[in-house]
């Protein structure tokens, strides 16, 4: 059959200045030291290597908070200590506040970890969303793993800022859409104001291929005549292609081939999968296809019938990340159910709330209640220290990132999230968010307000709701 890559170029880029300028100086006037700059692996090791550098912050104490820790805990009257970028400690009134700290007053508040959504395409379609910015499907091929979805991220997308302020996003995941069987890379972005996209870069995040099966690929394809048309078509195309980068991994001396260089990464277990995938019998089969070329899928995205076969997923050890309530909107979506993910999480599977949609990001914490309730509703009782790892924890997880985000704990990351009430209402929002201890929105405060090179003389630019 032959290889169905397509070579292509990346996209230019480009990004805001003002805004990173601005909070660089709001943030330096408190105080404390220059950033410092995060490890980062060598420009030849590693093409297009994170240049982020995380902003100057202040020791700080956040007193008197409930605090979910993200990893199933809850302390009540909690205190929190971060310092130099990392979480220094957590837990009760009575941890020691070290002399020169902050204080931060969160009686009557609630702290979780930084929101963490596994599954965005801001940048990569962008706000205003017009033909100009349509950059997340190269839709030339079923096959494009040879496409990185950073090379698309337009830095100024207004919807950074906003899932900041609304959503309390500190990580999130771009992936490429999904018209194609294997769409391209995935990156891993810091939400900070940045010139570059390796500006938001996370230092040290694996990447992930994107994948997708069901109906997308097949109407993309087979309504131009050209194979796969059929579900069976997805299949036989992607074990070609697990064939020709086997093929590619047996050479003694390959030469450079972005596409195999992408699949051999995920072969070799340094690239993560993130699959698209609606119906039960097909996330089935792409475990099966995984144990044929031995890869791990990390997780299943959208999965609106993972309730069906969640023991196999707690087996293979495989994540979904759905949605709390979306169906019907095509017929692989017919038979989605709000208990979802309460019967996910019920028989002991990996469960992340994500978005897919730049309205939808800001407001993943009520997303998680809605899924929260829904099991309630059914019998399933749920923990809310249980449902924020689901936007926290998990997605960190699912991401290849865990060890360094994620969830409260001495020597990770600082990314705190201070909520004005319980994380879990509706009438809720984020107070404060630090990322890497240095804040970086304050509702109190609008000179924290980051506002893109883009936005300005805009009707309503910053505008937060």
């Amino acid at each position: 059959m032959g290889r169905h890559f397509r070579k292509g170029g990346p996209a230019a880029l480009l990004l805001s200045t003002a805004a990173s300028i601005a909070l660089a100086g709001c943030t330096a006037a408190s105080g404390s030291e220059r950033p410092t700059v995060a490890a980062a692996p060598v420009a030849s090791e590693e093409p297009y290597a994170s240049t982020y550098e995380r902003f100057p912050g202040v020791p700080t104490a956040i007193v008197g908070a409930t605090v979910y820790d993200g990893a199933g805990g809850m302390i009540e009257n909690g205190t929190v200590l971060f310092a130099d970028g990392e979480v220094v400690g957590i837990g009760g009134a009575d941890l020691a506040i070290p002399a020169g700290y902050t204080r931060v007053d969160g009686t009557g508040r609630y702290v979780t970890p930084g929101i963490i959504d596994i599954h965005s395409h801001l940048g990569d379609y962008p706000t205003p969303s017009v033909e100009a910015h349509s950059d997340g499907n190269e839709a030339t091929d079923p096959t494009t793993p040879e496409v990185w979805a950073e090379h698309s991220v337009w830095p100024q997308d207004p919807g950074f800022s906003r899932a900041l302020a609304n959503g309390g996003i500190t990580t999130l995941q771009i992936l490429p859409g999904s018209a194609n069987l294997m769409g391209g890379r995935s990156v891993t972005l810091r939400n900070v104001p940045s010139r570059t996209v390796q500006g938001m870069k996370f230092p040290g995040a694996p990447y992930s291929l994107k994948m997708a099966c069901g109906e997308n690929p097949k109407r993309v394809y087979g309504g131009r005549g050209r194979m796969p048309s059929t579900r069976m078509g997805n299949f036989a195309v992607n074990r070609e292609t697990w064939i020709e980068a086997q093929e590619y991994m047996a050479e003694e001396e390959p030469g450079r081939d972005l596409a195999m260089e992408t699949l051999a990464g995920v072969l070799s277990g340094e690239i993560m999968i993130q699959n698209h995938c609606y119906r039960a019998d097909e996330m089935a089969l792409v475990l099966s296809m995984a144990d044929e070329f031995g890869y791990q899928v990390s997780a299943f995205h959208h999965a609106v019938e993972s309730y069906k076969i969640a023991d196999m997923l707690r087996e293979h050890d495989v994540c979904s990340a759905v949605w709390a309530d979306w169906y019907g909107f095509k017929m692989e979506a017919y038979d989605a159910i709000p208990e979802n993910a309460a019967l996910i999480h019920n028989q002991g599977a990996c469960v992340v709330i994500h978005s897919d949609d730049e309205n939808g990001i800001q407001r993943l914490n009520q997303e998680a209640a809605k899924a929260q309730a829904d099991g309630r509703r059914m019998g399933i009782e749920i923990s809310d220290a249980d449902v924020i790892s689901w936007i926290t924890l998990n997605a960190a997880r699912a991401m290849g990132i865990d060890e360094m985000t994620g969830s409260l704990e001495a020597g990770k990351m600082a990314d705190v999230v201070l909520w004005n009430g319980d994380p879990l209402s509706i009438y809720s929002r984020p107070e404060t968010v630090w990322i890497d201890g240095a804040v970086m929105y304050d509702m109190n405060d609008p000179q924290m307000r980051p506002i893109s090179d883009f936005e300005l003389g805009q009707p309503g630019e910053g505008d937060v709701k």
